[in-house]
């Protein structure tokens, strides 16, 4: 655990938190008559993200003096993952949400753990096509689709 770290992500995830609740603010509070709309979704995640913040940034106050476990970075796996999540962003709309997240996801359990590729793409298909169904069919939303050319 390095303390430094610790608490210069707890900062960051605190205004990453404040900004989603200041954003969701701007989207229309009701839809339809409803009374729970699309900014309850966002406002609460933002409050559990400064709530979690508040707690890491707490508890690195905890073990000011000791440095534990003094780990290596790994650097790899973090671009890899970052890399995937850019090129998902980006190849979403023309892809597709099925095929993009399947891939975006496989990516990143094998990123994980190389071993398990076949439970990987199972987990993966698995999710991508169980909400997307009920996201679409469900819940009558609408998610990027198949890609033009399938």
């Amino acid at each position: 655990m390095n303390i430094n770290f610790d608490r210069i992500a707890a900062v960051l995830f605190l205004t990453v938190g404040v900004l989603f609740m200041i954003g969701s603010k701007h989207i229309s509070s009701s839809s339809y008559g409803s009374v729970v709309g699309p900014d309850i979704f966002p406002f609460f995640l933002g409050l559990l993200l400064m709530l979690l913040s508040i707690r890491l940034f707490y508890e690195t106050f905890g073990g000011q003096g000791q440095e534990r476990n003094k780990e290596k970075l790994e650097y790899k796996p973090f671009l890899i993952i970052f890399l995937s999540t850019l090129i998902y962003i980006l190849s979403l709309e023309t892809i597709g949400y099925v095929i993009t997240t399947f891939i975006f996801l496989f990516v990143c359990f094998q990123t994980m753990e190389r071993s398990k590729w076949v439970s990987s793409m199972l987990i993966s298909a698995c999710f991508s096509g169980l909400v997307y169904y009920l996201f679409v069919n469900v819940l009558k939303g609408t998610l990027p689709g198949w890609p033009i050319w399938f």
